[in-house]
C-alpha cells in the first residue's frame, strides 16, 4: 500500500514526497486497561527520534478520531488543525496543500520525563482520500489492539 498501513510492526506512515521519511507506531502494550505505544520519527540519513509510552488520551476521539475527521473532510479545509495527547508529548497538525494532499506534521515532544530535553518533528505527505482514510483506519486498528501481531 502506497502511504500507510497496520500491520505485524505496527504502523508506518510513509511520505508521498520523500519515501525515506516516515512515522511508525508501535509496541503496542495494555496495562490496567490503558494502552500505551511507541511513535517512532524515521528519516535516513540523519533523523531516528522515539518516544514510548505514549498514551493515546486526547480530545476529538483521540488520535484516530482526529485522523478520521481529516479522511471525511479528503476536500480539504482551511489553515491548520491540530491534535495533541492528554500527555502532550505527542501533536499532530494537519495542513491541507496543493494537489489534494495532507501535510501530517507529527511532534515528539518528551516532556513529561524531563522539562523540554527535546523535540522532534518529522512531516509525512499523504494523498487526502485513500491514503489518509487507510492511515485512519490502521491507526484506529492498531489502538484497539488489532494492528500489531
Amino acid at each position: 500500500m502506497n502511504g500507510s498501513g497496520p500491520g505485524a510492526g505496527g504502523v508506518r506512515v510513509r511520505c508521498g514526497r520523500d519515501r525515506e521519511a516516515a512515522v511508525r507506531l508501535a509496541d503496542r502494550a495494555e496495562e490496567d486497561g490503558v494502552a500505551r505505544f511507541a511513535v517512532e520519527l524515521l528519516r535516513a540519513p540523519g533523523l531516528a527520534a522515539r518516544l514510548d509510552g505514549v498514551v493515546d488520551l486526547g480530545p476529538a476521539g483521540g488520535l484516530a478520531g482526529f485522523l478520521a475527521g481529516l479522511a471525511a473532510d479528503f476536500r480539504g479545509w482551511p489553515g491548520e488543525r491540530e491534535w495533541h495527547n492528554a500527555d502532550g508529548d505527542l501533536a499532530l497538525r494537519a495542513a491541507f496543500g496543493p494537489g489534494g494532499h495532507v501535510g501530517l506534521t507529527w511532534a515528539l515532544r518528551p516532556w513529561r520525563a524531563a522539562d523540554g530535553c527535546w523535540r522532534a518533528e518529522l512531516t509525512t505527505w499523504l494523498e487526502a482520500g485513500e491514503q489518509l482514510a487507510a492511515l485512519a483506519a490502521g491507526v484506529a486498528a492498531f489502538l484497539d489492539g488489532e494492528g500489531e501481531a
